[in-house]
């Protein structure tokens, strides 16, 4: 991959260095004896039983090795914390063998060869789903009876998931988060997304998709400060097969999110350089 796809990603990816609260302390947090959070104390419950997603998490990065094989000298050179190797390469697991419609993996190639030409983010336009949910920079989990909220603090977004019974809308109008329901499947939450745009990326480097994609998340907590996502995406049109990928995704305690717009004080597109 291009070196230069990195440096225009990340000096365009600014997000907050520093929640607006930032030593607070979140209540009902379980404490050890030298007051720093519990986070391997048993996974909390609602009221109705089930496990409680509600915090700020983040995904964790990928293991060094990995950044040194995905980004030239295997660092962003910003400030935000290193991305997971699925917001570089959502293909990472496949390694030569992925599974590309050929339409689809040439589209990708005249990407890679015009990359800021075509990346949303030069134009500070959204993440959308699911690339915000990997992407380095936390998000807020606020689960109610009936909905449960997604705050991302990448470009100060949200998402809804209904869990009132209704079901996905059958001719749904494409945009940048989709359309999202859920349910609990034991202590598994199992949530349905359609109606993505297709000028949303998967991931940074431009895995695309067509407006007919599926998104299946399935979040368990595993104790009070860990949680394994497991996203499996179904496109035929693009890809000869779903797949499936893991997020680990760590609670950030005692903190919390800010606003974050990309428009805010921009001055790289103009210095982009055509056709590189």
């Amino acid at each position: 991959m291009r070196i230069h796809h990195f440096v225009v990603l990340f000096a365009l990816a600014s997000t907050a260095g520093q929640a607006q609260w930032l030593a607070y302390p979140t209540p009902g947090i379980p404490r050890l004896k030298d007051g720093k959070p519990n986070l391997t104390a048993p996974t909390p419950r609602s009221a109705d039983g089930h496990p409680d997603l509600s915090g700020v998490w983040e995904t964790e990065s990928a293991p060094r090795e990995v950044l040194m094989r995905l980004i030239p000298g295997g660092a962003n050179g910003t400030a935000e914390d290193p991305p997971s190797a699925y917001f570089l390469n959502i293909l990472d697991d496949f390694r030569g063998a992925e599974p590309l419609q050929p339409a689809a993996a040439e589209a990708y190639r005249v990407v890679s060869q015009k990359f800021s030409e075509y990346a949303p983010i030069t134009r500070c336009l959204p993440f959308g789903f699911p690339m915000v949910e990997f992407a380095p920079a936390p998000y807020k989990i606020v689960q109610n009876r009936g909905m449960t909220v997604m705050l991302y603090e990448r470009d100060t977004t949200f998402r809804q998931i209904y869990t009132d019974g209704r079901k996905l809308p059958a001719d749904p109008s494409p945009s940048w988060l989709g359309y999202s329901t859920g349910k609990w499947t034991g202590d598994t939450f199992v949530v349905e997304t359609i109606g993505i745009t297709s000028r949303a990326w998967l991931d940074c480097c431009g895995h695309t998709h067509t407006d007919a994609l599926r998104v299946t998340e399935k979040f368990h907590r595993l104790d009070f400060g860990h949680m394994e996502v497991r996203m499996t995406f179904e496109d035929p049109a693009t890809y000869t097969k779903p797949f499936t990928i893991t997020l680990k995704q760590y609670l950030r305690p005692d903190t919390d999110i800010q606003e974050d717009f990309c428009a805010e004080n921009e001055k790289d597109f103009a210095h982009i350089v055509k056709g590189r």
